[in-house]
């Protein structure tokens, strides 16, 4: 059976399983391979495990470029992903228009639940927030750390915890069963990240490769990506201005 070979942060996991079927149709192939924090994805193709395609951040794209690991005009754009706060489907929803407030939230929790914080891209800004509020040793032994936001949705989802609450990309708690996207990050503690798809220099199938790049970017698939979290950046950018207008 014919598949395409992807290694793919686990932001885009949700979207790439909903266009597969689309994706078959069209080329007669399935996707197959890795989905999880981009750091040890980018490794992965580092180290020679085989891959077709590649949707990592735009900037370790990039760097796969630089290297001669990606082709560099067969990149395109997908969205940008918000890091945002889950809690379980059922709990109380949380809002956090400030760093206060988030301040006071993730203290409140008895249990957070987080990708990798060394490697994935919201780990490691978990991380960043945790010291820019002052709060990382105290709230350490509640860290719950996973390899992926996938991973650490599907336990948030699972835990038996009082007060539990997560902290990934908003396409990671949307496509999880059991959580519910709360809301973004405050003003000052958020993040938007631009993700990208790109051709392998050793793609054994680039012609698939390109048509899962045309089926991610096209713009029949705008509600679909909307729906798996990703926004455009003309969306991010009138979300701004409207968050500006709301404090002053």
């Amino acid at each position: 059976m014919s598949a395409l070979k992807i290694l793919s942060g686990g932001a885009a996991q949700g979207l790439i399983a909903s266009l597969a079927p689309k994706f078959k149709a069209l080329t007669g192939f399935d996707i197959e391979g890795e989905f999880g924090a981009v750091g040890a994805m980018a490794d992965k193709l580092r180290k020679g495990t085989p891959a077709d395609i590649v949707v990592l951040t735009a900037a370790m794209v990039s760097d796969l470029v630089r290297e001669k690991l990606v082709v560099s005009d067969l990149i395109s754009d997908v969205g940008l992903v918000e890091t945002a706060i889950a809690v379980r489907a059922g709990d109380p929803e949380l809002t956090v228009n400030d760093a206060a407030a988030l301040r006071e939230a993730l203290l409140a929790a008895d249990a957070i639940f987080v990708p990798d914080t060394k490697a994935s891209t919201a780990g490691i800004h978990v991380a960043k927030v945790l010291l820019q509020l002052d709060i990382a040793n105290e709230i350490a032994a509640r860290l719950q750390i996973f390899p992926n936001g996938a991973t650490a949705m599907r336990h948030l989802a699972e835990s038996d915890a009082i007060r539990p609450i997560g902290c990934t990309q908003s396409t990671e708690i949307i496509s999880t069963k059991g959580v519910v996207l709360s809301g973004s990050l405050p003003p000052g503690c958020e993040l938007s990240t631009m993700y990208t798809a790109g051709v392998t220099t050793a793609a054994a199938n680039p012609r698939q490769a390109q048509s899962l790049i045309e089926l991610l970017i096209g713009a029949n698939q705008r509600e679909l990506r909307t729906r798996a979290g990703f926004l455009s950046r003309k969306f991010m950018d009138v979300h701004a201005a409207e968050a500006r207008r709301k404090r002053n």
